[in-house]
């Protein structure tokens, strides 16, 4: 039995510019963070006592014969890219829920991957987790995902990764001290605005309107060095979450459904009540929002959001790692 542990993540600054059809052409970058929430998959060949070959559990249970039953889209392409020929039983477990903007999906992907391998006795390298999930989302499954969760997920911690060129993604650890992460941290403030919805579809919208919004991605993906500024030099952290603000009005213009009037009324709210700045995390449409604020204003913000439920979290640093390794009966490796 094998079970992995692969962190969600916060995305900064960039999104939008992590998409294939972008960067391919014009490069990209982001700043992001994984968090100490995290995806946990359980996974073993199934002992062949069992009227069905594999058990898949998560929000659903699915006892299948053939891999080609299976309809979870990353479980199924998974499987295959893996070539696992015998049983398997599969089990997910999330700190966080599904479709809610916190690269839930490509977490899952990374970590499932990761337990696959080592079920074959293979420890991948962080870099090799990264492309490998890429590759099945965006590849396999055809999803309209960008590449910036997985390589968060597979090599965890605070990350300029930039897109583009020969080595396709690029990922630089931050060079910040820990007093001043510490102090971004303390103004940081995240809530679950109780709507999920499905990122591909709303990410669809936006690569389809990529073409037109060259001025606009260009931009974002400028914020990402002017982010990088600040948390390397001495000025006042609230140039960070002004930044946020600016980087928040240009991306829901980016597409029509990234907002909605409810995302909007949440963060005026916060706003109103002394926040700086903020975003919704993700594809947009629902999910979690991040608030960036000056500590002596938060009590008051959670007072105006007080419907919403808050989260407190942490950063990371280690990424999807196997945190149990027990191989079995060598007889059932496939």
């Amino acid at each position: 039995m094998v079970i992995s542990r692969t962190p969600f993540r916060i995305s900064f600054f960039g999104g939008g510019t992590d998409y294939p059809v972008w960067y391919k052409e014009n490069g990209g970058a982001v700043l992001a963070t994984t968090i100490n929430k995290y995806c946990y998959i359980n996974c073993r060949y199934l002992p062949p006592f069992f009227e069905h070959k594999s058990r898949i559990s998560y929000s659903e249970v699915e006892l299948i014969n053939e891999i080609s039953e299976i309809h979870h889209p990353s479980v199924r392409e998974c499987l295959r890219f893996m070539k696992v020929k015998n049983g398997i039983e599969i089990h997910h477990d999330g700190d966080l829920p599904a479709r809610t903007g916190m690269g839930s999906s490509s977490t899952f992907t990374v970590g499932l991957l990761h337990a696959l391998y080592a079920l074959k006795g293979i420890m991948p390298t962080k870099r090799q987790l990264a492309l490998d999930a890429i590759h099945v989302e965006q590849e396999l499954i055809n999803e309209n995902v960008g590449s910036q969760d997985q390589a968060q997920a597979a090599f965890g911690g605070f990350n300029l990764i930039e897109f583009g060129g020969k080595e396709h993604i690029k990922v630089s650890p931050l060079t910040v001290d820990v007093s001043r992460l510490n102090c971004l941290h303390e103004h940081l403030m995240l809530f679950f605005t109780g709507f999920s919805r499905t990122a591909s579809k709303i990410a669809a919208e936006q690569i389809k309107e990529t073409p037109n919004k060259k001025t606009e991605l260009t931009t974002l993906s400028e914020l990402v060095k002017e982010a990088l500024k600040i948390l390397n030099s001495k000025s006042r952290l609230t140039d960070f979450g002004k930044l946020l603000h600016e980087s928040w009005k240009i991306k829901r213009n980016l597409s029509k459904k990234i907002t909605t009037p409810k995302i909007d009324e949440i963060y005026d709210s916060a706003i109103n009540a002394g926040a700086l700045g903020g975003k919704l995390l993700g594809a947009g449409g629902g999910g979690f929002i991040l608030i960036f604020a000056e500590p002596n204003v938060q009590p008051r913000i959670r007072e105006k959001l007080s419907k919403l439920l808050y989260v407190p979290f942490s950063f990371e640093s280690l990424g999807s790692q196997i945190i149990f390794y027990s191989p079995g009966d060598s007889l059932l490796r496939s």
